[in-house]
Order: structure tokens, then C-alpha cells, then sequence
């Protein structure tokens, strides 16, 4: 029993809480951007994160099921070994979808729109590096509905500080989701696996430099435009020394050092957090 609740942790990424931050901190951001949220929307969309990257991580684990036990980073997953099969997969995520819809009852109408869209991305995004090098921005499409959610859940509205928001979490998740995948481009080129990393080939570091660049200068942008207070401005000082501290430590593009900057990103999103939240408070 104890093997099998670890099996569907590992499903789910339950134990691996990094990719939950990396969702939940935009998702925080445009929800305190709004004002200060209610318990009610609070949890809703705590929950409704933490639930929606469980259902992604399996569906994606259901895709590559025959795919991650060729990659060294994927083949102990627990499709890939066998420790879950793939009734078990599709139970769980069909569970998880209908937690995820018992809350979405309880947020307005016009949320229920976006959130199929977000659901059609979640699906969509598992197969397209089967097809296309650019699934990072399809998972940064699907990382940034949440955001036009919340603005439906608390104005019933999307001014441009939403969309602006959307775009910029779009050029971060891309940027983030490159060095991922540079940890597996070795053995995804064997297998026939596409991504941004074996797409941008040698100029990597660089793309990855203007996409972190750009969400910088959207996110000062989205601060000018809601006249955010010096605690904002520090927070970007912040991010943008973390950014240039993902390049020093992508130098020589090692596994190691590219997932070590993959992980940096929560802290990325956190000082942002920061320095909303210390700017709505104050």
C-alpha cells in the first residue's frame, strides 16, 4: 500500500512541489494585483493550482508512457517502470478533473469559459513535442490561464495589465521550461523528442537571455501602469540577479547545472510575489 501512495505521489508530482510554485506564483501575483483576495478565491485557486499541475503531470506522464523509459531523467517514472499502469493513470486524472470542476462551480460564470481553454492547452501540450520544437510555448500558454481566471473571478474584466501579465508569464515559462529541457536534449534527440532546447541549438543561453529580459521589462511596465510602489521595483532588481545567475550557472550546460537553474525559477517567482504583496499592504 505504502509503495503504491508513493507510485501516485510520483504520478502526480506531489513530491516534487517545484512545477505547483512555478504555477502558482503568476496565479498569486494577478490575484493579489486585483486586490486583496478573498479566503474563498484564496483557496479556490490554491487548490484548483495545485490540483490542474497534478492532472497536467499525468496526463503528460499517460502521453510519454512508452517515451520516458529512454530518457535518464523520466525512465523511473512510475508508468515507465510499471509501478502504476495506465487504468490506474486515467482513474486518477479523471478524479482530479472532477475536483477541479467541483470548484470551478463555485467561481463565476465567465471563469468557466477560460477554464476550457485552459483544459483544451493542458490536453494539447503532452503530444505537441511529437510534432513541433516549440511545446514550451503551448505549457506557457497553458501556465498562464490562470490569469485571465482570476481577473474574471474578482473585476469580470481584462484590462491590459492582464493580458500584459499573460504574456510576460508566456516569456518566463519558455525560458524556464528551455532549461529543462536542456537536461534531457541529449536523449531526447535520440528518441526524436523535439523542444525549444534542441531547436535553439547553441543559441540557447541567448534566447533564454531575451525571454527573461522581456518578462522583466513587461512585469516594470505592468508596475508603471498601476503606479506599484518602490517594493515592486526592488523585487524585479532581485528576479533579474537571479535571471543572471541562471546564465553564470548555464555556462557550460551540464544536466546538473541546468536543472539547478530550472529549480532557481521558484525564487523568482516568490520576490515578485514579495514585492506585490509589500506594495498592497503597506
Amino acid at each position: 500500500m505504502k509503495s503504491k501512495i508513493q507510485a501516485y505521489c510520483q504520478l502526480t508530482r506531489l513530491d516534487k512541489p517545484v512545477g505547483t510554485m512555478l504555477l502558482l506564483w503568476p496565479t498569486m501575483w494577478a490575484l493579489w494585483l486585483t486586490g486583496i483576495p478573498t479566503p474563498h478565491l484564496f483557496i479556490v485557486f490554491t487548490l484548483g493550482v495545485i490540483i490542474m499541475r497534478a492532472a497536467g503531470c499525468v496526463i503528460n506522464d499517460f502521453a510519454d508512457r512508452k517515451l520516458d523509459g529512454h530518457v535518464m531523467r523520466t525512465k523511473n517514472r512510475p508508468l515507465a517502470s510499471g509501478k502504476l499502469n495506465n487504468k490506474n493513470a486515467l482513474i486518477m486524472f479523471v478524479v482530479l478533473i472532477a475536483i477541479s470542476f467541483a470548484l470551478l462551480l463555485t467561481l463565476p460564470p465567465l471563469t468557466w469559459l477560460i477554464a476550457i481553454f485552459a483544459f483544451g492547452t493542458t490536453l494539447l501540450y503532452p503530444f505537441m513535442k511529437r510534432y513541433t520544437h516549440l511545446p514550451q510555448i503551448i505549457l506557457g500558454i497553458a501556465f498562464s490561464w490562470s490569469i485571465p481566471m482570476v481577473y474574471a473571478a474578482t473585476l469580470a474584466k481584462f484590462p491590459l495589465t492582464c493580458w500584459l501579465l499573460f504574456i510576460a508569464n508566456i516569456c518566463w515559462t519558455i525560458a524556464y521550461d528551455t532549461e529543462y529541457a536542456m537536461v534531457d536534449r541529449e536523449d531526447d534527440i535520440k528518441i526524436g523528442i523535439k523542444s525549444t532546447a534542441i531547436l535553439f541549438g547553441k543559441y540557447d543561453k541567448l534566447i533564454i537571455g531575451i525571454l527573461q529580459i522581456s518578462t522583466v521589462w513587461i512585469l516594470m511596465v505592468i508596475g508603471i501602469l498601476n503606479q506599484l510602489s518602490g517594493y515592486f521595483y526592488v523585487s524585479l532588481v532581485i528576479a533579474s540577479l537571479l535571471f543572471i545567475y541562471q546564465q553564470v550557472i548555464l555556462v557550460d550546460r551540464k544536466r546538473e547545472r541546468c536543472f539547478r537553474a530550472f529549480i532557481n525559477n521558484q525564487y523568482v517567482g516568490l520576490v515578485i510575489f514579495i514585492g506585490i504583496l509589500l506594495h498592497i499592504i503597506q
